[in-house]
């Protein structure tokens, strides 16, 4: 008689143990480098024993365009399926983003590639910023908005940076239109 466990599908357990890290460390790495900011959270629903309702600001430098940051403001859910990471969170969300420096494109673009993504739900439901050109005002456009697998929603928040001269040293203004394909 075999002294093994027979776990999963026939899979013994001893091998899944061993095995499920090397799935999820190269995941958590590739993500921990793409994490905002946390710069402050505010408290809005009390809650007697489970954590409070919250919301929570965050900071954010695009990847591909070199002096633009993004903030954005979410609500986080408290309560025990907020603290076990099993609530849906709510569409709400806030955005602002500007020029922080002087503006370099670091590769093309495409219109609403994304910027950056998080999940707000265990499953289905996660929370974009995308980024597109006004080609003609030579505007940096970016907009925020949570999808689900089924049904979306459609709040969303837009906000714009005009690209511009940053200092008087900075003469070289970049066209977002070079950048950005159709």
């Amino acid at each position: 008689m075999s002294s093994r466990f027979p776990g999963l599908f026939g899979i013994r357990l001893k091998d899944l143990v061993l095995f499920f890290p090397l799935l999820i460390l190269p995941a958590t790495s590739a993500l921990a480098a793409d994490e905002p900011d946390l710069i402050f959270r505010r408290s809005t629903v009390f809650k007697w024993v489970s954590p409070n309702d919250k919301l929570a600001t965050y900071g954010l430098d695009d990847p591909e365009v070199e002096g633009v940051a993004c903030h954005f403001t979410v609500p986080e859910k408290g309560g025990f399926k907020g603290w076990l990471g099993l609530a849906e969170e709510v569409s709400d969300v806030s955005l602002a983003c500007r020029q922080v420096g002087p503006i370099k494109f670091k590769n093309k673009l495409e219109q609403g590639d994304d910027m950056f993504r998080r999940r707000r739900s265990l499953f289905f439901k996660k929370m974009q910023i995308v980024r597109g050109c006004d080609v003609k005002r030579n505007v940096l456009v970016y907009m925020v908005y949570s999808d689900k697998l089924i049904e979306g929603s459609p709040k969303n928040s837009t906000s714009t940076v005009p690209i511009m001269p940053w200092g008087t040293s900075d003469t070289n203004i970049e066209k977002c239109g070079d950048f950005f394909t159709q």
